[in-house]
């Protein structure tokens, strides 16, 4: 079918006047389909329109809502912006009231994180109107929700619009949710100041609670299983992270805070010689994090049936996305023309760039080790990412991004290949489009490819927790057998029984913030491969010294 008349031509005719012709022709067939599809009217796009002022005029009445990371982090960084003059409540932890409220005021389809932080913002709201007493209009002036916003194939990224849409159907039509990106620091559209000012003092407050959120939640979550009085630790933690709130709302010294809490979880007496399986937790960012009935409360699960669980740092993924700005930094670096895009290069300086990154991710770690010295937390290693994206990079492409990209199948093959722990959780929520392309797909090569790793994927979707916990015990068993089978081997080979294991290494054993040295994924042979090395070294070390003096 032709779109344009056919143009005679005449040997008369240069080619100037055919390419003029033939750009006269396209142009009227453009302008003809562009009325046939109405393209040239003037049309209002849908826009939904929603307050997003916080005026420095309305700090003093304002509380700032915010909630979705660990219970932790969440009370810590309430803690901390307090003491940066906010007044601040973060929110309990999803429950499965929560879910309910956001299905009810919630559009259908959407993932369970979204059900849950939804519901969770509209049942506090609701508990403020019908309990508290407080009206609408009382809510909507004085309270506003903070949350983050983010981009590419995760749902996360239209939450903000979901939170509109259910606060309009629940009767709290007007109320502010203000996202981390549409914030100018220290203007707003109205030229006026904005209350909540973005600037180093935030984001060192910030970063400072949620590294020692991290090193609280890995201590805990050390000492729990080999705990000998139920509940101990559990109560320590809650006395470390009140030290810890006062120290952060009062802008008192951190160092004195976290040596007060030392000495809190020093108290606790633990028995480490217990053989319990490693268990690691990956996936989707919000569902391995939360604590609650939006993953089963999974962490408390698996140590109930007695496992030892390792969770992913929210540290972590604050180094994984420097390592990204890195690597991209690298490859545009490689273009021959500098791009003009978000992320691009032009009018910029790449290797100052480069060095910036650099200095973060330094300074990143160099403050969690020197507050994990503090409070105690040793041998705690923050993961190299430049190591789990060559690990992954042969099945799965570094610049595939969208949830945790490569990290998952870089952590699974590493906790494979080193020993790390006896068993992989991939926990996601149902219809997580980047995490369920790797759990389901990818990773079933990579365990075809280490046949030993013993790794389970698992979706959340609020219901269906008994058949998951099945999945997981019989999984579970799996490690357990591993783990025992680690600490025999390590009996036999150091020729150790369990009781002389006790007597020469007391203080490893039950001391709670000892470690040993990394050899297995299992806790309690680790200590036996640690204790043996140590007294061969003892006695290699007195035979020398006796020689030296003869």
């Amino acid at each position: 079918m032709k779109f344009v008349k056919e143009i005679p031509l005449t040997n008369e005719k240069k080619e100037s006047d055919v390419g003029k012709l033939f750009e006269e022709e396209l142009n009227r067939y453009k302008q003809e389909q562009e009325e046939a599809l109405d393209l040239n009217s003037s049309v209002d796009q849908w826009f939904d329109p929603v307050p997003r002022q916080f005026l420095a005029k309305d700090k003093d009445s304002t509380t700032l809502l915010f909630g979705g990371l660990t219970m932790a982090h969440d009370y810590l960084v309430e803690g901390g912006l307090k003491g940066l003059g906010y007044n601040v409540q973060h929110l309990d932890c999803p429950d499965n009231d929560s879910l309910r409220f956001g299905k009810e005021y919630g559009n259908r389809g959407q993932c369970n994180p979204t059900y849950f932080t939804v519901g969770n913002l509209i049942k506090h709201l609701k508990h403020l109107r019908y309990v508290e007493g407080k009206t609408k209009e009382e809510i909507v002036r004085n309270y506003l929700f903070i949350t983050s916003g983010s981009c590419g194939p995760c749902r996360f990224g239209t939450y903000v619009t979901e939170y509109r849409k259910a606060l309009r159907d629940a009767g709290f039509d007007g109320f502010r949710v203000l996202l981390f990106q549409q914030q100018s620091g220290l203007k707003q559209a109205t030229g006026e100041e904005a209350a909540l000012k973005l600037d180093s003092a935030f984001f060192i407050t910030f970063l400072k609670t949620i590294l020692i959120g991290d090193i609280l939640n890995a201590i805990g979550y050390r000492i729990r299983p080999y705990e000998v009085e139920e509940g101990a630790t559990n109560a320590a933690i809650e006395r470390c992270k009140t030290i810890l709130y006062d120290a952060l709302s009062q802008r008192k010294g951190i160092f004195p805070a976290l040596y007060r809490c030392r000495k809190v979880l020093r108290a606790v007496k633990v028995d480490r010689t217990l053989v319990k399986p490693k268990v690691s937790i990956i996936g989707e960012f919000w569902a391995m994090t939360t604590e609650g009935d939006g993953n089963y409360q999974l962490q408390k699960f698996l140590e109930e049936e007695g496992a030892e669980v390792e969770v992913q740092s929210i540290t972590a993924w604050i180094l994984f996305l420097i390592w990204e700005g890195l690597h991209d930094t690298k490859e545009r670096m490689r273009l021959k023309k500098a791009d003009s895009q978000s992320k691009g290069l032009e009018g910029k300086n790449p290797h100052k760039r480069l060095r910036m990154l650099k200095l973060a991710d330094r300074t990143v770690r160099v403050l969690f080790q020197t507050y994990a010295k503090a409070i105690g937390l040793k041998g705690y290693h923050l993961p190299d990412m430049d190591e789990i994206a060559q690990t992954a990079k042969e099945y799965y492409d570094n610049n595939v991004r969208g949830g945790e990209g490569h990290m998952e199948v870089g952590k699974l093959i590493l906790n494979t290949k080193k020993r790390k722990v006896n068993m992989t959780i991939s926990v996601k929520p149902f219809g997580c489009m980047p995490s369920s392309g790797v759990s389901d797909g990818v990773q079933s090569l990579i365990t075809e490819i280490h046949p030993e790793a013993i790794f389970l994927p698992i979706e959340t979707t609020g219901d269906g927790a008994v058949n998951v916990y099945s999945r997981i015990q019989m999984m579970l068993f799996k490690a357990k057998q591993a783990a025992q089978k680690e600490f025999n081997e390590a009996l036999a080979n150091k020729g150790v029984t369990i009781d002389k294991l006790k007597e020469m290494s007391k203080d490893k054993i039950t001391h709670p913030l000892q470690t040993s040295r990394h050899f297995v994924a299992c806790t309690a042979a680790n200590i036996v491969h640690d204790t043996n090395d140590r007294l061969h070294r003892m006695t290699f070390r007195r035979t020398k010294e006796k020689a030296e003096t003869m």
